[in-house]
């Protein structure tokens, strides 16, 4: 059976990677006319957001990479951007906020 959830029942919830690691909070969802086109992740205290991103506030993730719904959000691992040893941000497919 198909479950359905309201946008405003998203505002807040926490986000995971498929591999476990805290990522941050859904701050906004992102419209288009007729779908969901992804979500604006805060990154929050000890998320990996903010180890990663440093002064920027958070990203955006494309809807395709959400895996899943519920008490949280379950995001690919493709959704977090990749860093080097020495700090430095390396492109994904997500976009800085």
């Amino acid at each position: 059976m198909l479950k359905l959830k309201k946008i405003s029942d998203t505002f807040d919830m926490k986000v995971f990677t498929d591999s476990g690691d805290y990522f941050g909070d859904v701050e906004e969802a992102i419209l288009t006319s007729s779908k969901i086109y992804g979500w604006r992740v805060r990154a929050t205290k000890n998320s990996f957001l903010n180890k990663v991103l440093g002064s920027a506030k958070g990203v955006v993730v494309p809807h395709q990479l959400v895996k899943a719904m519920g008490d949280i959000m379950l995001i690919s691992k493709a959704a977090v951007p990749s860093y080097s040893e020495d700090g430095e941000e390396t492109p994904s497919q997500t976009e800085t906020a």
